[in-house]
């Protein structure tokens, strides 16, 4: 199962889009915090919704976690 990536600017705060074999997508957001040696932690989990494109995960995604609404807005 493909996963994409996209972190914060800190590189503190992660959210994983993950593909399953029929093409659908959901994703699961993750944050790294310095008392746990910089492994991620698992903050949400949004894999039981599952969207039919990349596209559609990523703007229910970027709806949920306000970080990431301002990491897609600097790429624009």
């Amino acid at each position: 199962m493909p996963i994409h990536s996209i972190e914060d600017d800190s590189g503190m705060h992660c959210v994983d889009f993950i593909d399953d074999e029929h093409g659908a997508v959901c994703f699961k957001v993750f944050r790294k915090d310095p008392e746990d040696e910089g492994k991620w932690t698992l903050v949400a989990d949004y894999s039981k919704t599952v969207f039919p494109d990349q596209a559609q995960a990523l703007v229910a995604a970027a709806a949920r976690i306000a970080w990431l609404q301002q990491v897609l807005a600097q790429r624009n």
